[in-house]
């Protein structure tokens, strides 16, 4: 029989309903039953073993993310990535040790990609406790290191891009030391879909060693040909910050989070949530400040929470500043956060 999503497949979906009664304590039930009916339909079209292997083995891996990190969603978390080769006598190796200290003592827990290199070093700075490994089945080079193997928060995926998934979902701010390729793709992956507006903006960092010349040459090599080219616009720099060292990296992140708590799309608004109230007088400048990234005739305006945020009781008491965006340039929105934050 041809399955669809409505509910009119008869007695498939009375046994679909049957099944999740029987298993209980399913909260979602709709969307399970669009789950269940996924794999039926895929089970029908399938026409090699590797399809559906692939879809089997996808679903466990996201299942079984969104366990382990479950428990720990009161929690902000900085995904920190670098080089697997950089040795324990290096420059670079002592201050992702540092940042993974500092990023805890700040308040926050730490995930990497759990293997050796500046992935350890920030293991070792921040201590099995804060530490997530979000590691990757590789012939060489990537076994998880001794502060996370073994540790339950050490995820191992067969599949670079439920891995990826893992790392933006559930980070709140992204740290990138000098590597190889796997740290430009992972870089890359997220500053595009901050710009594409498939992920919120975040504090997205480089740390160069003192005096070093790795990611300050990559932003020269940004501007000569993605800028002057007209592949980006030039906010889209606004959406990376470099360092020399680690403190101003902490800094970054926790000014970033100083008043900004989260934002929601609601219609052709952006809601941003706000910890601290801010003044009409600020409110006035930013309006001037940030015209162009208002639809026509758009304002920009404080509020408390709107209708459609009622599933979210928990953050009620917040500020809101609901923007008419006309989501043409994600840049502007991040340079909008670090204008909410400033403390004037």
């Amino acid at each position: 029989m041809k399955l669809n999503f409505k509910e009119n497949n008869g007695l498939v979906d009375a046994s679909i309903d049957e099944l999740i009664n029987q298993v209980g304590d399913i909260g979602r039930p709709r969307i399970v039953r669009e789950m269940i009916l996924t794999a039926l339909k895929a089970g029908q079209e399938d026409d090699g073993e590797g399809d559906l292997k692939m879809m089997s083995t996808s679903l466990k891996e996201m299942r079984y993310t969104a366990k382990i990190f479950s428990d720990y969603r009161q929690f902000k978390k900085v995904t920190v990535f670098g080089s697997a080769r950089t040795r324990s006598d290096e420059k670079a190796y002592h201050m992702a040790r540092q940042m993974g200290k500092k990023l805890v003592q700040a308040g926050y827990m730490v995930i990497t990609g759990g293997g050796p290199g500046i992935m350890q070093a920030v293991h070792e700075g921040a201590g099995p406790e804060k530490s997530f490994g979000v590691n990757i089945r590789l012939p060489f080079e990537q076994q998880s290191n001794p502060v996370v193997n073994g540790n339950p928060k050490n995820i191992i995926y067969k599949y670079f891009f439920n891995r990826k998934v893992a790392f933006l979902k559930e980070s709140d701010a992204v740290v990138l030391f000098p590597g190889g390729f796997g740290t430009h793709d992972e870089g890359m992956e997220t500053l595009t879909l901050v710009q594409t507006g498939k992920r919120n903006p975040l504090p997205l960092i480089l740390v160069d060693e003192p005096g070093g010349s790795y990611w300050s040459d990559w932003v020269q090599f940004l501007n000569d040909h993605l800028l002057k080219n007209g592949y980006i616009n030039e906010s889209d720099l606004h959406l990376i910050e470099r360092v020399e060292n680690v403190d101003d990296a902490v800094a970054k992140i926790n000014r970033f989070y100083f008043r900004y708590h989260s934002l929601r799309y609601i219609g052709n608004q952006v809601v941003l949530r706000l910890t601290s109230a801010i003044e009409q007088d600020r409110l006035n400048e930013m309006k001037a400040s940030f015209s162009e990234m208002l639809t026509p005739g758009g304002n920009m305006i404080l509020s408390g929470p709107l209708p459609a945020e009622a599933d979210e009781p928990e953050i009620a008491h917040l500020q809101r500043l609901v923007v008419d965006f006309n989501r043409h340039n994600l840049g502007w929105l991040k340079q909008l956060i670090d204008a909410v934050n400033e403390d004037i």
